[in-house]
């Protein structure tokens, strides 16, 4: 029996049976049935059911050697086709004709939402999890998305869905949503066909006349509305994924791009492009080194740890517990804090890779330059917890997006002197 028992076997059975099955009603009809089988499993039971792709719905090491054997001497289109078909995991099959069920798509991303967390605990469930972000790359192609500009006229039950999916800095209620929609504030968000009523991610923006240093200011419901077109700057303040299900699957950069462009084409009076962006693994990063001994550090850094352990200790998780007494204890750690953060973005290599801050390896990726670290720009307790407040503006210039992601790709960060100035040499 399966591991994860009856329902699993079954399950597994009726997979096999869907790959057998050429008619195409009775297909769909099979698969249907197949996702409400999947539908009724605990946690427990996914896991064994992911373990029974990798086990029985995996290539035949042997069949794909021979195929490889027979293309090598007789390297034909005819037999290329031969080795493909036998080295493709019979589980991406199973994924396309799942996903001609009603609700097939939605059902597999829940399906892969269920495999990362699985991964985590079972490493061989990689190989399981690689079939699913395949295809979902080649379903979710840009090419197949539509790019929808959301404001307050956007239907009641969408718009429930950026307030749910806000996970950056969270909307309080719809008076603070309609203040993130007026007229000197954009929300660009990425629909699917398949999900017609589910944003896949969506960007939140605000036109203003300088690059903002601090996230309060945008959040303010009550703040006066700006005229858009005097406006010479657009910061993307805000990029949420809305599926769990599409981690690792590239959207982001494309909505950034091609937000960029219906910008510039709306707002010809726009002449810069940036972000002010959470630095959400500073303090994690940080904290690590605190704990570390401090033999070896460049003195800089040496002097810089030994001033935060003396004021904050080394637990910065109680920062965030009491705001206004940190905020004062802070203001003592500016300049040694912004040096350390400046180190911290700037690290670059394969051993920075392991704990690059996910948000700065976003943005340099796409092409954007580190502009300029901002302090005390985020003060709730989540800004003090995740970067002890501070925040930092990525700009995208047009003509040096792909310039600055060739240079991210071999280890390289486009940054402003005055970031670079910061850093800790050594």
């Amino acid at each position: 029996m399966a591991r994860g028992g009856i329902k699993v076997t079954r399950l597994l059975g009726q997979c096999a049976k869907l790959l057998t099955e050429r008619g195409q009603a009775v297909s769909v009809s099979l698969a249907r049935e197949t996702l409400d089988l999947y539908a009724e499993l605990n946690r427990r039971q996914q896991i064994g059911f992911f373990l029974g792709l990798l086990d029985e719905f995996s290539p035949d090491p042997q069949a794909v050697l021979a195929a490889a054997q027979r293309y090598a001497e007789e390297p034909s289109a005819e037999r290329l086709s031969e080795l493909h078909k036998l080295a493709e995991p019979p589980r991406q099959e199973l994924l396309r004709r799942l996903n001609r069920a009603p609700g097939g798509t939605a059902a597999i991303l829940r399906m892969r939402e269920h495999l990362l967390q699985a991964a985590r605990e079972n490493t061989a469930l990689t190989a399981v999890d690689w079939d699913f972000r395949h295809l979902l790359s080649s379903w979710f192609n840009p090419g197949f998305l539509q790019i929808v500009r959301v404001d307050w006229r956007t239907p009641a039950y969408l718009l429930e869905r950026i307030i749910a999916h806000e996970a950056v800095h969270e909307i309080q209620g719809w008076n603070d949503l309609r203040r993130r929609l007026e007229r000197d504030r954009r929300c660009f968000a990425f629909f699917h066909p398949a999900l017609p009523d589910e944003p896949l991610i969506f960007v939140e923006v605000a036109l203003a006349d300088a690059m903002p240093n601090a996230i309060a200011p945008l959040l303010n419901a009550q703040a006066a509305c700006g005229d858009p077109n005097r406006a010479t700057v657009a910061a993307l303040y805000s990029i949420n994924n809305c599926q769990p299900g599409l981690r690792g699957v590239s959207l982001g950069n494309f909505l950034v791009k091609q937000v960029v462009e219906l910008l510039a084409a709306e707002f010809p009076s726009l002449r810069r492009f940036c972000t002010l962006s959470p630095i959400p693994g500073f303090a994690t990063w940080l904290a690590a080194r605190l704990r570390e001994s401090l033999a070896g550090r460049p003195p800089a850094a040496g002097r810089g740890l030994e001033a935060v352990v003396r004021e904050l200790g080394t637990d910065l998780s109680k920062v965030a517990a009491d705001p206004a007494a940190a905020l004062e204890r802070l203001e003592m750690l500016r300049d040694p804090l912004m040096a350390l953060c400046a180190t911290y973005l700037l690290s670059a290599g394969p051993e920075a890779e392991k704990t690059r801050d996910p948000v700065a390896r976003f943005h340099l990726n796409n092409g954007a330059r580190l502009e300029r670290i901002n302090w005390r720009a985020d003060e709730s307790k989540r800004g003090l917890r995740e970067s002890l407040g501070m925040m930092v503006n990525y700009v995208y210039e047009p003509s040096a997006i792909e310039t600055n992601h060739e240079r991210f790709v071999h280890d390289r960060i486009a940054a402003s002197r005055q970031v670079t100035s910061l850093a800790i040499a050594g």
